[in-house]
């Protein structure tokens, strides 16, 4: 398993085998998750739309939306 050493700058070097695997290149972004015991680094996307994709997941857990929307409508018109 390849490995890497942090720099006095706190900075670390991908190791070529992984960033050829992934196609990595410079200026790409990685997002970075800390779990319990490791540091998980993913390839971002360059495109915000495919960064943002699932983000309101859950957000219509439990309600119909289309029964949603009416009581926003309607709502909205006993306010004018």
């Amino acid at each position: 398993m390849p490995s890497t050493k942090v720099s006095s700058k706190h900075q670390v070097t991908l190791p070529s085998e992984a960033r050829r695997r992934l196609g990595i290149q410079p200026g790409d972004r990685l997002s970075v998750e800390v779990t319990e015991d490791a540091l998980v680094l993913r390839v971002r996307s360059a495109r915000p739309s495919v960064r943002l994709r699932g983000l309101g997941r859950g957000s219509w857990a439990g309600l119909d939306p289309v029964e949603e929307i009416r009581t926003l409508r309607e709502q909205a018109d006993e306010q004018r």
